[in-house]
């Protein structure tokens, strides 16, 4: 779990010694991962998750669920970019998107750049936290704002079984899948295939952030989303990128029924006339390389046996609230 203490250590100044607050997060058993802060902007707890916004010296404001950082100022963009431009660029006409989860708003902010979406519903279970990140989480105040988002509390599961409503693309943007947390059944087998696949329109994309994907974390919970969904849908692209507030490589996993094959070229074009305003990580060139993963990791995704359910489930490591 995430923590704030105050360091044992002493850094140099010019005044001579001074003690520094950080932030500490396990990673795993014998791994940490931490760094300084400015300050503690706010704490809280919903029935859901426990919530902190922190302001650190090396990625500036950072948003923190269950001891988990979910999005850090200086670097959300790459994550946010991955998750959102993939399958929106491949679909050749989107209309209207659903994210499951995206309670901070940087996803909504991210498909609203795009000229042809008319509608995005954002449905996150916890109130608290999108209350939050639109209170402090200034960037995404436009985004908040704009009359094509529709923002529902309601579990996504729940939504999208209710409803009759089908989408060009459907964003999983949940948080990881950890003991005691809320989100982990959003990445089983059954609700791929039964509440998300039949809310998608013809031609329609899925796409989830997918965990951690470095060379060694990546048999976490990324392996098994991706052979997850290779039992669902006929065409399924898995890719990464290195997010370093996150400490690791981070993926994502698209899929649909429809071949998802542009290749640089025309995701550049694509970007062009559809996308306001540049982005400041992603284009066909850099997709191209974050689709190509290395050797040990391709050989990993091709050989996963595993397949996600609630009765099998992988965790990354950590604790949810109801653990």
């Amino acid at each position: 779990m995430g923590e704030v203490a105050l360091s044992n250590g002493q850094s140099h100044s010019l005044n001579g010694y001074r003690k520094s607050c950080w932030y500490e997060e396990e990673i795993e058993d014998n791994l940490r991962w931490c760094f300084a802060l400015n300050s503690i902007l706010h704490t809280g707890a919903s029935q859901y998750q426990d919530i902190a916004l922190l302001d650190t010296k090396p990625f500036g404001k950072a948003l923190v669920i269950d001891g988990k950082l979910q999005s850090a100022e200086t670097d959300e963009f790459i994550y946010h970019e991955c998750l959102v431009h993939p399958p929106v660029l491949h679909h050749p006409n989107p209309k209207n998107i659903f994210i499951m989860g995206g309670g901070e708003g940087s996803t909504a902010r991210e498909l609203l750049r795009h000229n042809t979406i008319d509608q995005v519903i954002m449905c996150d279970i916890d109130e608290e936290v999108v209350d939050f990140c639109k209170s402090y989480l200034v960037a995404n105040g436009e985004a908040f704002c704009d009359p094509r988002l529709k923002v529902i509390i309601n579990d996504a599961r729940a939504e999208l079984e209710a409803g009759e409503e089908r989408y060009d693309v459907i964003v999983g943007d949940l948080a990881d899948p950890i003991d005691g947390g809320p989100c982990y059944k959003l990445y089983t087998k059954s609700f791929y295939e039964f509440t998300v696949k039949p809310r998608l329109k013809e031609g329609g994309i899925f796409v989830t952030q997918a965990g951690p994907a470095g060379i060694f974390s990546h048999t976490e919970v990324f392996s098994s989303i991706y052979n997850t969904l290779r039992q669902v849908f006929k065409y399924v692209v898995a890719y990464s990128a290195h997010i370093p507030s996150y400490a690791d490589i981070w993926g994502w996993v698209m899929a649909s029924d429809f071949p998802l094959e542009l290749n640089a070229e025309e995701i550049d074009m694509r970007m062009r006339q559809r996308i306001k305003g540049e982005n400041r990580y992603l284009d066909g060139k850099t997709f191209s390389s974050a689709s190509t993963l290395s050797k040990v990791v391709r050989n990993s995704l091709d050989n996963e046996t595993h397949v996600y359910t609630e009765e099998a489930a992988r965790f990354i490591y950590g604790h949810g609230k109801h653990t």
